[in-house]
């Protein structure tokens, strides 16, 4: 899809900040989920740590090739009103 925001979610199963993260996403116009789920592919958790400077928990969320972290910091930069223009600046570079 050209002109969305692709969004890479490092997840696992019961997880509920990682339905929460989703959940928000899902919210947003012209954003392409690709989801990880590190508990069903465990080579993608030494990936994800690696892109995510040491971080070991999920989600972990990049919005393009920018490290968000987790669900705490998007909801945070979505409450700050900083979030959607991320989103349309990435979608904007990749479309």
């Amino acid at each position: 899809m050209s002109g969305a925001a692709r969004v890479t979610i490092y997840t696992s199963a019961f997880c509920p900040y990682c339905v929460w993260a989703k959940r928000l996403l899902e919210q947003k116009d012209n954003v392409v989920i690709d989801e990880i789920r590190i508990d069903q592919e465990p080579a993608q958790a030494d990936v994800m740590v690696e892109r995510a400077g040491g971080r070991t928990t999920v989600p972990q969320i990049f919005i393009g090739d920018h490290h968000i972290g987790g669900y705490d910091d998007m909801a945070a930069l979505d409450r700050a009103g900083r979030l959607d223009p991320l989103l349309t600046q990435v979608a904007s570079a990749d479309g």
